[in-house]
């Protein structure tokens, strides 16, 4: 008899791509945004998700997600013993998102230190996944591309100092996605590019005075 995690794949541990690769991929996206580990998590599961939670491990599949884990690491099979060895708090439950969305979707309030940030988003097959809102924000972040997510005070040639620095650096950006909360408010841009971002570039990048926070997601494996 196979086991809930069993192998099915060099890529996967789990027995279904949307439920265990997709879910696990969310998690990591959660808490990479976050930037790490949550202290504490509640996760909101809809649809497929919530009637699936169990038997098709979508849960184990997050919590190893926010671990930092990705779907093809042997540590998934683990994920609720090692989250709690971490104080890693997190607790589900059934949510109602309408019609409209994807019947593979989770939100998602992670909370490390004083941050604090929620996502919505869901797994739409074959272990892919779309992150849909980030603190209320639209974007459309796949994890394809190596990504950055940035909050920014929204002013004059923001995106163009962004991607300009980025540029100068010698990376090539293959989109840039832009949500505000209203004109001269606060901008959040997600900018895929083709390579990674090297550290020095975040870093010189959430020293303006105009950025609030800016968050690296790191290419997802196929």
């Amino acid at each position: 008899m196979t086991t809930l995690f069993d192998i099915l794949g060099p890529r996967m541990v789990g027995p279904s791509s949307s439920h265990t690769a997709g879910a696990c991929r969310l998690g990591y996206v959660a808490q990479a945004i976050l930037g790490g580990m949550p202290d504490r998590a509640v996760v909101g599961l809809h649809g497929s998700f919530a009637m699936t939670g169990e038997g098709h491990g979508t849960r184990i599949a997050i919590t190893g997600g926010l671990l930092g884990h990705t779907p093809d690491d042997e540590r998934l099979r683990g994920a609720e013993r090692e989250a709690t060895e971490k104080g890693l708090e997190i607790e589900f439950s059934t949510v109602d998102l309408g019609d409209d969305a994807h019947p593979n979707s989770a939100v998602f309030e992670v909370v490390r230190g004083a941050e604090r940030i929620a996502i919505t988003g869901c797994s739409i097959g074959g272990g892919q996944i779309r992150v849909l809102e980030i603190d209320g924000f639209a974007v459309d972040l796949s994890g394809s591309l190596p990504t950055i997510v940035v909050v920014a005070d929204d002013v004059p040639g923001t995106v163009a100092r962004i991607t300009g620095l980025i540029a100068e650096r010698g990376l090539n950006v293959a989109t840039v996605r832009v949500d505000r909360t209203g004109r001269g408010e606060r901008a959040l841009m997600t900018i895929e590019t083709d390579e990674d971002v090297p550290v020095t570039v975040l870093e010189e990048l959430a020293a303006q005075s105009w950025v609030h926070w800016i968050r690296n997601v790191h290419r997802l494996n196929a």
